[in-house]
Order: C-alpha cells, then sequence, then structure tokens
C-alpha cells in the first residue's frame, strides 16, 4: 500500500493541528482512503492531530537516542509510543546538518525506536555538492550502512529525499527518482517489507509522474502537507 506521511515540521499550534484534523477529515469523509496516511507534527499537537476514526497514523519528527533519562528537551521513542505514534523519522536532513546527527547517533535512534515498537521513516539522501560529484551513489550506500543493525525482519521505511530538492521548488526527475529507486531496492534486497518514499519538493503537480512511472511507494512532504487540501492532492485521496 502506498504511504503519504505529512512532516509539518516546526508548524502549527495545537488549535491549528487540530483544525487541519477536522478539515482533512472531512475531505476523506468516512471511507476508507485506499492509502495509508501519516501526518507527522510537532510534539506538542500529536494529540490535536489524530484521527478518533483511525482513517490515518501519527509519527514522531525526531526521537532521542536515548531511552530516558537526564536529557533536558528531548522525547523517548517509548513517549512517543505512549502518545499514539505508530512511526518516528530518523536523519532527516535538517537533523543532520542542523543538528550534527552522525551514523552513530542515526543508528541509537533506530535501536531505541525499534525498542518502543514503532517503525522508523529514515531518511537519506545527497547534497547538491555530492550529486554534483557524482557521489549519489556512494552516500546511500554510506546512509544504509546505518541500517545494519536494524532488524531485516521488521517493516522499514525509507524516504530517499535529495538535499538539494528541500524546500527549493527543484524536484528531482523521474530518471533521478527512480535510478535511486531501484539502487536503493538493491541495497536493501534483504528485508522482507520495506517501502521507499520520495520526498523533496513534492506537490500536487509533479507527485503523479513521480508516482506512476519512478515507482516510489509514496512520498514524504514537507511544505506541500500544510494545507489539508494540497496534502489530499498529492495523496490522491481528494472526493471527486
Amino acid at each position: 500500500m502506498n504511504l503519504f506521511v505529512a512532516n509539518w515540521k516546526m508548524n502549527k499550534t495545537r488549535g491549528e493541528a487540530a483544525a487541519y484534523a477536522r478539515e482533512f477529515g472531512a475531505i476523506l469523509g468516512e471511507r476508507d482512503p485506499g492509502v495509508e496516511i501519516v501526518l507527522a507534527p510537532p510534539f506538542t499537537a500529536l494529540d490535536a492531530a489524530r484521527d478518533p476514526s483511525g482513517r490515518w497514523s501519527i509519527a514522531g519528527q525526531n526521537v532521542s537516542s536515548e531511552a530516558a533519562g537526564a536529557y533536558t528537551g528531548e522525547v523517548s521513542a517509548t513517549m512517543l509510543a505512549e502518545a499514539g505514534c505508530r512511526y518516528a523519522i530518523v536523519g532527516h536532513s535538517e537533523r543532520r546538518r542542523l543538528f550534527g546527527e552522525d551514523a552513530a547517533i542515526l543508528a541509537r535512534k533506530l535501536a531505541r525506536v525499534r525498542e518502543a515498537g514503532l517503525t522508523p521513516i529514515y531518511c537519506l539522501g545527497e547534497t547538491e555538492a555530492e550529486r554534483e560529484e557524482g557521489l549519489t551513489a556512494t552516500t546511500l550506500v554510506s546512509q544504509v550502512e546505518t541500517l545494519a543493525r536494524d532488524p531485516s525482519d521488521r517493516p522499514l521505511v525509507i524516504a530517499y529525499e535529495p538535499v538539494w530538492a528541500i524546500g527549493t521548488g527543484k524536484a528531482a526527475t523521474i530518471e533521478d527518482a527512480g535510478s535511486v529507486r531501484i539502487h536503493l531496492s538493491e541495497l536493501l534486497s534483504d528485508r522482507r517489507d520495506v517501502r521507499i518514499l520520495y520526498g523533496g519538493s513534492v506537490t500536487p503537480e509533479n507527485c503523479r509522474p513521480l508516482l506512476e512511472e519512478a515507482r516510489v511507494d509514496g512520498f514524504l512532504v514537507g511544505g506541500a502537507s500544510l494545507k489539508a487540501s494540497t496534502f489530499a492532492a498529492v495523496a490522491g485521496v481528494l472526493r471527486r
């Protein structure tokens, strides 16, 4: 089943999240959307963004690499699970770039996510400099190595987000996205249950070709997920 994840980043108060949930719920109506939908609100809005009817799941945008302890400001995987999350995003490029999260930290985060019974949405992707130097494949191999200790028999979501495309309006071409999907499928061939998403300037206009021709399993959506109707259009769940 295709998966569509709305990553709101540091946007929306509890009230705004609740209003979004009501609007998105009205778009879906009472029907099964036929795809899996996940909202990733800020921690403070996790409860406000939930759907009482269970038509979508909730994800944490980040998670601590530690299980518990004196780590002011951190949120543990167990806390996310208790708050109703099904997923946790790990390794987003903004966490890598702005907060210095390296492979060792990300591997610990993945372990904590698994211990709490959550499914990780593991982000990876090359920078513009790496792309220009022809290092996309090498970068992906290195980032996939972080999953070395992650159990291969557990469900996994990979989100390929070329860093140069995030928030820039420049999405990967169908050929680039399709090529990376094939490469990642080969690198993760030992996985029993893996879905490969694309993220990076996804819009209602470019999502269908990426989904159908690049054959990705869905999207991790940033800016286009902040309006319920726009995210619904990307996920293909707008009622006709």
